[in-house]
């Protein structure tokens, strides 16, 4: 078991550590990612997103069926609670509870649940990770783009109900949504795409994990860190509390074991980045949110590997 977990664990944080050197001695500009994060988002991602969906069977596809509804109800539940909390209890502006709410509750699965599930679970857990991503992008990620347009000068000349529908427009035109959704297509279809594209994209799509914890780390490296009783509470939320609202989720949909250790383990997976990249753009970065990322991401070596240990003895 410590060999699983030094196997999986150690080469995600050495990743996320040579971005963060990266930009703490300005090797790489950290306070400008955009290119980075274009080439992850646009090209990288999304094809593994297709090849993983297309290349799938029809009837392993089917089976996700349960997984992509506990990632959403998961995701959305600690989005809503940290949203309500932020914004209600400690007053904080809308748009900066948003930013806090997707920096929680959309786990950082493109850097770290890739390889890690991989090492811990091997190639039969990447359909899942997938679907991973997939849900979290077409469910919070446009919920807080809204709030965040809605507090422009453009976005308060229309109503919410129009904003919405404006970002979950723009959510569907992104790589990130359609390119699992046309990798489903494909593999339903039974439609096998030529070997020589097919491998054009594979290895555009294994720079995803490589890529992501390197402009995680670089991120990480670009923010302040306060150590307070929000970052505190946030981690518990991120780290603990929502991996085990996974689990309670799971029990009543009868999920296979295989697959409960999947969306357990995924949920169990640190803050992600998108929350922050998002933020910058409207001038919301939060600190709290900040902080709860590098806390989350550190802590996340030791809440990861017991959590990892507790789902090899789930039965």
């Amino acid at each position: 078991m410590i060999e699983l977990l030094a196997n999986s664990l150690v080469p995600i944080f050495v990743g996320l550590l040579f971005g963060y050197l990266a930009g703490l001695r300005n090797v790489v500009d950290n306070k400008n990612v955009k290119t980075l994060v274009s080439f992850l988002m646009i090209f990288a991602l999304p094809c593994y997103l297709f090849v993983t969906m297309a290349i799938t069977s029809r009837q392993l596809l089917l089976g996700q069926v349960k997984p992509a509804l506990v990632f959403a109800i998961v995701y959305v539940a600690l989005f809503v609670a940290t949203f309500y909390v932020s914004r209600h209890l400690a007053k904080d502006t809308s748009a900066n509870s948003a930013v806090l709410a997707l920096t929680l509750g959309f786990p950082n699965a493109a850097a770290v649940g890739i390889p890690l599930l991989l090492a811990v679970y091997g190639p039969r857990a990447s359909v899942t990770v997938a679907v991973a991503l997939a849900v979290g992008a077409i469910t919070i990620t446009p919920i807080t783009l809204a709030i965040l347009d809605s507090g422009t000068s453009a976005g308060s000349t229309v109503s919410r109900a129009a904003s919405t529908r404006a970002s979950l427009w723009s959510a569907l035109k992104n790589p990130v949504f359609w390119a699992p959704v046309l990798g489903v297509v494909v593999s339903i279809a039974n439609f096998h795409i030529p070997v020589s594209i097919e491998k054009g994209l594979t290895i555009l799509g294994a720079a995803t994990e490589g890529t992501a914890l390197f402009v995680t780390g670089l991120i990480v490296s670009a923010q302040r860190f306060t150590l307070n009783w929000r970052v505190g509470w946030a981690v518990l939320a991120k780290n603990v509390i929502q991996p085990a609202l996974c689990l309670a989720v799971v029990f009543p949909l009868a999920m296979p074991l295989e697959q409960t250790r999947y969306v357990v383990l995924l949920s169990a997976v640190p803050c992600g980045f998108f929350g922050i990249l998002f933020g910058e753009s409207f001038n919301a970065t939060p600190e709290v949110a900040s902080s709860s990322l590098i806390a989350s991401t550190v802590l996340g070596i030791f809440t990861l590997a017991g959590w990892i240990v507790f789902l090899d003895h789930l039965h």
